[in-house]
């Protein structure tokens, strides 16, 4: 009669733990991580955020860099300002001005010109909410799934899929232990670099900002190049003022 028993105990631990494995839900992993970074009520105070540093850009054998300014203001406007120093391959030093003020978008550029943004690229812009794009996914009309485990290197992570109302869907590999964001991989359309391309967005080093977990190393990769952004300092609720995120007006 005992072993029955005994049995009949393990297969309820078992069955429990099972409940407790598959109890883990996309919204699980999204409040674990925004507690992770710093929690809801840290993050509801954060208005702007100017990250300055270095970028690196390597592809088909050239290795470009320059200083890197970027700035953020809710709900999301953008603007990423960098140089490339090009005199080693002839011509000279190319600026570049991204902005959006969260309606349209430009790129100026010293060399290659000036565009608007539309498209997949604009819309990608307006969908990345600061100082995260889950902490109101719901109300922007986005959808969260947990979509399995998978490791990144040798972490452990779970995966979410992003998929806002339009835009491109982002797959987020969070770690299993910690719940920081390591990884993105996401198709947008480039039509720069010939059309739709996957890019993949690795984050490390991170590090305390006034609470605030912020990731001082990120590392952009697709087909095409690779783009290595370097932080050296992180400022929060920095005044903004509007029209730097808008179109300069010709003089």
């Amino acid at each position: 009669m005992k072993a029955p028993v005994t049995w009949s105990v393990l297969a309820v631990v078992a069955a429990l733990g099972s409940g407790q494995a598959s109890a883990q839900t996309a919204d699980d992993v999204i409040e674990k991580h925004l507690s992770a970074i710093g929690g809801r009520a840290a993050l509801a105070k954060l208005e702007t955020r100017v990250a300055t540093g270095t970028i690196a850009v390597a592809a088909e054998g050239v290795n470009i860099s320059g200083p890197l300014e970027v700035s953020t203001k809710a709900p999301n406007k953008s603007r990423q300002y960098f140089k490339l120093d090009l005199t080693q391959y002839g011509s000279g030093e190319m600026v570049v001005d991204r902005r959006c003020d969260g309606k349209v978008a430009f790129a100026l550029n010293s060399l290659q010109g000036d565009r608007e943004i539309a498209g997949n690229q604009l819309q990608n812009l307006l969908n990345a909410h600061f100082p995260s794009n889950l902490l109101k996914y719901k109300e922007a009309g986005a959808k969260v799934e947990l979509v399995g485990k998978e490791k990144v290197g040798d972490r452990e992570t779970f995966v979410l899929l992003y998929t806002p109302k339009a835009g491109s869907p982002i797959k987020q590999y969070f770690d299993a232990e910690t719940y920081m964001l390591l990884r993105a991989v996401m198709k947008v359309d480039v039509p720069e670099l010939g059309g739709e391309i996957e890019q993949t967005t690795s984050f490390t080093d991170y590090r305390d900002v006034d609470g605030i977990r912020v990731s001082f190393s990120q590392a952009q990769v697709n087909s095409v190049q690779t783009v290595t952004v370097t932080l050296t300092k992180v400022e929060h609720n920095k005044p903004l003022d509007d029209s730097m995120f808008s179109r300069p007006v010709a003089k």
